[in-house]
């Protein structure tokens, strides 16, 4: 393992910096320099790691506070062979970390390994298995691993409201509902439908402009399906973040109401994960069809890439995004 030596020469450090970012750059990550000051203090407050086996990541600057913060135990809480989760105790109820491959989705409250899945770089840990997070590194089972570059989870749009584009707008709807499809006809797995439904509540509320009856809709959709990350909690996790990047004037009460209701109601990933929304902080998936729609790359690609993210979670999610589009467009811009 290669550790920091605080006697370097500033050239040194420079070299180092640039060939950290060109491996970065090159598994396809956008970087953050890491301030020298800071890794130097990652260094000082890191121990050693039970002889685990020292792996770079790319991590997220939305879990940068714990990363630098001091070593805490923690627990696994799920672990895959493209990513595990761990669940780190605090007196808000805990946070969740995760660690991930690089085919995995790059969900923002993880470190990315420079890794496929393919090459087993995660050894399966049984739930409740003990790690550490702090110190500049997440320890779990035999692994150690340390942020070597950072990326920014929240899209960095062209302004506090950005313009969509409207043939952007029918792309995203086309793809998710099928051409010529009413929004009424679409249905999620694990999800009731029929009028009576809580998707079906949801759209009622976007086509009256009713913000706060498509908040009551949270309390029927959060926690319900299957899966890691319930479809209703992935739907709202969307409509979270998309009002939050969109402008929306209410997006903080509403990302407030939906992260209150989530306690005790559905899985700890999940609810961190609209912990992480309610900030705009999102996937790279998520983000990639932003980006195409305010016509800064392109949307089909990026659409396809969203939709194809797990079982039901990259469908919802864009559904969620769907749903803010609409509540923007009805109840906070002038038509």
């Amino acid at each position: 393992m290669r550790t920091i030596d605080e006697t370097t020469a500033p050239d040194r450090h420079s070299q180092s910096d640039a060939q950290t970012r060109g491996r970065a750059a090159r598994a396809g990550f956008p970087t953050i320099p890491l301030p020298r000051e800071s890794a130097q203090a990652t260094a000082r407050t890191a121990r050693p790691a039970r002889a685990a086996t020292a792996v770079p990541a790319s991590a997220s600057t939305g879990i940068a506070e714990l990363l630098r913060g001091p070593v805490r135990p923690a627990r696994v809480l799920i672990s895959l062979p493209a990513a595990v989760y761990v669940h780190v105790p605090n007196d808000r109820g805990g946070d969740v970390v995760g660690v991930m491959t690089s085919d995995a989705a790059r969900l923002p409250l993880g470190c990315v390994l420079f890794r496929p899945s393919n090459g087993r770089p995660l050894v399966a840990l049984p739930a409740g298995a003990p790690a550490e997070v702090g110190g500049g590194r997440i320890v779990v089972g035999d692994l150690a691993v340390s942020a070597a570059a950072w990326w920014n989870p929240r899209p960095k749009l062209p302004s506090l409201r950005p313009a969509l584009l409207p043939e952007g707008v029918r792309q995203l709807r086309n793809a998710l509902y099928g051409e010529g499809v009413p929004h009424s006809a679409f249905t999620l797995p694990g999800l009731p439908v029929g009028p009576g439904g809580p998707l079906a509540a949801l759209r009622g509320a976007v086509r009256r402009a009713d913000l706060d009856a498509a908040l009551r809709t949270a309390t029927r959709l959060i926690g319900l399906g299957p899966g890691l990350t319930p479809a209703g909690d992935d739907v709202m996790a969307g409509t979270i973040a998309g009002l939050v990047l969109l402008g929306h004037p209410a997006a903080e009460r509403f990302a407030a109401g939906v992260y209150a209701l989530a306690a005790g109601r559905t899985t700890e990933l999940s609810r961190a994960l609209l912990r992480h929304a309610a900030c705009g902080r999102v996937s790279a998936e998520y983000a990639a069809v932003l980006y195409g729609l305010v016509g800064e790359r392109p949307l089909g690609p990026a659409v396809a890439g969203l939709l194809a993210t797990g079982a039901t979670s990259g469908r919802a999610l864009a559904l969620g995004l769907s749903t803010a589009i609409d509540l923007v467009e009805r109840t906070a811009r002038p038509r």
